[in-house]
């Protein structure tokens, strides 16, 4: 390295040296503001604190299918919980001793809803949320990610409105991942260290926003000092945040189906549960389960809020996406409404995709990833094209790649159809036959399939008036004798309407 250039890593080293040294309280420091004395803060105008519990539950039945209990749940004890912070900030009162937040904990496997559902209500309410992977943090921050890293989240999720945060729903995935497996040594000691460093913050700590090791805070810091000569000390308090955590917690049903059978034996238990699933043995879960299965008790205490969802099946992945809401389906019409064109889905087609999405075992996600397959070659080829509209049927979720071929031949005769029907009101319907006779004459003439169509059925516009047609199925009779199919048409219908 060119010994003129400075060593970024000994440079922000240096700084972050400087920073600590600068931000950190000292006795007698003059110039320090550290926000005491303030009047305390109203709750946010943004925020839904009148929302009752059956008016939230209601919402999220507009987007999620199934998981009932969950819902009824998840609807109740949050709303009750910023019923809470409304009655005690505009009534405050002592704090009841022992008395714990309703933090949530979800148990259920990959795509059923869970961040789904926790997204729809913080929307609802109004407040910020942010969503972590218990997997990336570490109990020093050095490995992996800082715990309260997911508070300073939530403040820039809110637009840095920091009372605004202090309201906001903190999501924590795969928690199950952090639970330990009894032993004192290698990942076992940080997964604990974990487990106790996010307990501070479910119970009621306060988080520094400006911190030595994040480049930005330091910056913004050195900028503060010089121009107002002080150094605004930025916290948040945690004590109305909500954590919800989440994961699939494999192995957990073993833990609870031994504990049945051990405290009921000789009452039926063991039978009554035998050839159940693991999910619904699981609602079955008790503290004592989360304990054995690897986590502190301070830990689960914290989580008295304990909600298991149900498995998806093939009828649920179905309705999920026949849900006027679904973001599966209203998202993929965007992207073809982007290029112009407009997408719709069969019944039996969007059947299929719940199939195909079922067996892939992964949830709800799965429906994503087959949608996606599917109309990727006709996201790539139609916007080059002149169609328009395009009507996902069973036949393309078989054959995505034949049916785009099919569509493509058949192309130029629908923008003839649309045409006609813009031009005199009457729909045209080609057959099977017609549309393999335009296509092949088309080519022996050497003239384009549209220009052909416009050439043998000039006269129909009016013909088909006169006999008061709606729609019209042009076959390959049509085709071969147009003028003679239509003037024996006119005929017949006049001579019914003579007699």
């Amino acid at each position: 390295m060119d010994r003129g250039s400075p060593d970024p890593m000994e440079f922000q080293r240096r700084m972050a040296e400087w920073l600590r040294d600068m931000i950190s309280p000292k006795p007698g420091v003059v110039g320090e503001d550290s926000g005491e004395g303030k009047p305390e803060e109203k709750p946010s105008s943004k925020i839904r604190f009148d929302l009752k519990p059956e008016e939230l539950e209601a919402y999220l039945d507009e987007y999620v299918v199934k998981q009932e209990r969950a819902k009824a749940v998840l609807a109740t004890k949050i709303c009750t919980h910023f019923h809470r912070i409304k009655m005690e900030l505009e009534n405050p009162q002592d704090p009841i001793p022992g008395e714990v937040k309703p933090n949530i904990l979800m148990i259920g496997p990959t795509g059923v809803g869970k961040t789904y559902i926790v997204k729809l209500i913080a929307r609802k309410l109004g407040v910020p949320f942010v969503k972590g992977d218990a997997t990336k943090f570490s109990e020093t921050g050095y490995v992996g990610g800082d715990v309260e890293d997911l508070v300073r989240d939530l403040v820039r999720e809110a637009g840095g409105d920091i009372e605004l945060a202090q309201y906001g729903i903190i999501y924590i995935d795969e928690i199950d991942k952090i639970a330990s497996s009894g032993t004192t040594v290698g990942p076992d000691v940080s997964r604990t260290g974990v487990q106790r460093n996010l307990l501070k913050l479910m119970e009621e700590t306060e988080v520094d926003l400006r911190v030595p090791h994040d480049i930005i805070s330091q910056i913004e810091a050195m900028m503060q000092f010089q121009r107002t000569g002080k150094i605004e000390r930025k916290k948040i308090n945690t004590r109305h945040i909500l954590f919800v955590m989440s994961g699939a917690f494999y192995g957990l049903e073993d833990i609870v189906r031994r504990r049945l059978n051990q405290q009921a034996i000789g009452f039926g238990v063991e039978r009554s549960l035998r050839g159940k699933s693991r999910m619904e043995v699981l609602q079955y879960v008790q503290p004592e389960d989360l304990i054995e299965y690897g986590f502190e008790s301070e830990f689960v205490g914290r989580l008295p809020v304990i909600v298991v969802l149900d498995e998806l099946t093939v009828d649920d992945l179905y309705e999920i996406l026949r849900n006027p809401k679904s973001s599966v389906v209203q998202s993929k019409k965007r992207d073809f409404k982007a290029y112009g064109i407009d997408l719709e889905f069969t019944d039996g087609a969007l059947r299929q995709i719940a199939e195909r999405a079922y067996k892939r075992g992964t949830g709800a996600r799965a429906l994503v990833s087959v949608c996606e397959e599917v109309l990727l070659p006709f996201e790539k080829k139609l916007p080059s094209t002149s169609v328009r509209r395009l009507t996902v049927t069973e036949e393309m979720t078989e054959d995505p790649e034949g049916e785009l071929e099919r569509l493509l031949r058949e192309a130029p005769v629908r923008e003839f159809e649309e045409e006609f029907r813009k031009e005199h009101g009457i729909r045209l319907r080609f057959s099977e036959g017609a549309l393999r006779w335009i296509e092949e004459e088309a080519a022996r003439r050497e003239t384009k399939p549209e220009e052909l169509c416009r050439e043998l059925l000039k006269d129909y516009g009016y013909g088909l008036k006169l006999v008061n047609a709606e729609e019209f199925e042009v076959t390959e009779e049509v085709l071969e004798d147009p003028k003679g199919y239509l003037d024996r048409l006119i005929k017949s219908f006049y001579a019914k309407a003579s007699s």
